[in-house]
């Protein structure tokens, strides 16, 4: 086989998303997604892996930042578009491509890099390691009544077209990025992403929609929606709402967007895809039962430099343990590192002291937004305990106050 890796340029887009298309099964994207996903494409930083006049292999990313723990945005690498075409599978090029991506990552001192993964079992070899959850949910509205915070009845509701209030979203959303591990802040025209609203992709349910939740004019919260009327029985109304967007500052207008999704007219179910595990819903609903809660993965994660990631975010507590790193794929990670911190900070360096915990850099990543805990690692044997007391210590410190979610893909 002879292959040519190289760096994507504007003529070969077309051609390029082609192949990825092929790979995730040969379905055209929308006009419109498409049109978006080439002006947000960054083209240095994407690869094509080609055979002859044919893509046979993709990868991309982006130059995020993404908030970790104690608020600070990070350089963050958002890995994206990675496919190989299915005559081309076994023979190295999805991890020639990992190795070249992860060279340039680290050359750009970006201290993280995230994906999200169509088939999780792949990506955990090249170091990434699960690190948030997305939690759905199909609420009986029916059978559930609100129990409302006080200060919900000061914000009025004004349904806008989604295009014509973005910068008002954008605002609220900016603000929730600020404050959840996990979120990414966006760049200049990423906003459009929650607008795309190609027909065919709608299966039935009214083109999106558009709340906003307003106090003395200043918009505190949205929420982006579809309709879906459905009939049961005899005429019995039975639509489905389903939620794109739920973002608010403040209790009131969260729950002022809830009371009015829950009760819309010929609607009995409220669907939500992806929310954060802690949801602050969950809290409202009188009987959680009847509101069929799910979680599953989100964005996976990797520290592309461990010593300069574990820098970037704040601890629970004050924490000083000496962390005995594996990583294969990215060597220069492999080692005892000793992290010294706690709320207000933290430094990380390489020492020859004694291990307290061993762990490789994929269990690091996975507990690096404070998601998932060492203690829960290392009862399924993946980290394991050197010194008595450190896992109880360092995995307090790794916790945090908000649950880790990425709001939406990349």
């Amino acid at each position: 086989m002879t292959t040519d890796v190289r760096v994507l340029q504007p003529d070969d887009w077309e051609r390029w998303f082609s192949g990825l298309e092929l790979a995730f099964g040969g379905v055209r994207e929308p006009d419109e997604a498409r049109a978006f996903f080439r002006d947000v494409t960054e083209f240095e930083r994407s690869l094509g892996v080609w055979d002859g006049d044919g893509t046979v292999g993709t990868a991309g990313a982006f130059s995020f930042r993404m908030t970790v723990p104690g608020g600070a945005a990070v350089a963050t690498a958002g890995v994206t578009m990675v496919s190989v075409a299915p005559t081309h599978r076994r023979r190295g090029i999805l991890t020639s491509m990992m190795r070249r991506q992860l060279d340039d990552v680290r050359a750009l001192g970006e201290p993280l890099a995230v994906l999200t993964a169509s088939e999780p079992a792949i990506y955990g070899r090249f170091g990434y390691g699960v690190a948030t959850q997305r939690l759905g949910a199909r609420i009986r509205t029916d059978h559930v009544r609100l129990q409302l915070p006080p200060g919900t009845e000061e914000f009025t509701l004004r349904l806008a077209e989604p295009a014509d209030v973005l910068d008002s979203c954008e605002a609220v959303y900016a603000r929730q990025a600020a404050a959840r591990p996990g979120m990414l802040v966006r760049r200049p025209g990423w906003e459009r992403q929650g607008v795309i609203d190609p027909a065919q992709e709608r299966a039935g349910a009214s083109a999106l929609q558009c709340v906003l939740a307003e106090r003395g004019g200043e918009v505190a919260g949205y929420a982006r929606y579809r309709l879906k009327p459905e009939w049961e029985g005899a005429g019995v109304p039975a639509g489905v709402v389903t939620v794109e967007d739920l973002e608010a500052s403040e209790p009131g207008a969260y729950a002022a967007l809830c009371r009015y999704l829950f009760d819309l007219d010929l609607m009995s179910t409220v669907a939500m895809r992806n929310r954060p595990s802690d949801d602050a819903w969950q809290h409202l609903v009188s009987d959680i039962r009847r509101c069929s809660v799910a979680l599953r993965d989100g964005l996976f994660l990797r520290p592309v430099e461990v010593g300069a990631a574990l820098e970037a975010r704040t601890y629970a507590t004050d924490v000083d343990v000496v962390l005995d790193v594996s990583d294969p794929f990215c060597p220069w990670n492999t080692g005892r590192w000793r992290l010294s911190g706690g709320p207000k900070g933290a430094v990380c360096a390489r020492t020859d002291d004694p291990a307290d915990l061993t762990l490789s850099v994929r269990e690091l990543g996975t507990v690096y937004l404070g998601g998932f805990s060492l203690a829960a690692l290392a009862a399924a044997g993946r980290v394991r305990e050197e010194r008595r007391g450190a896992l109880a210590a360092a995995s307090l410190a790794f916790s945090g106050t908000a649950a880790p979610w990425l709001p939406h893909g990349f």
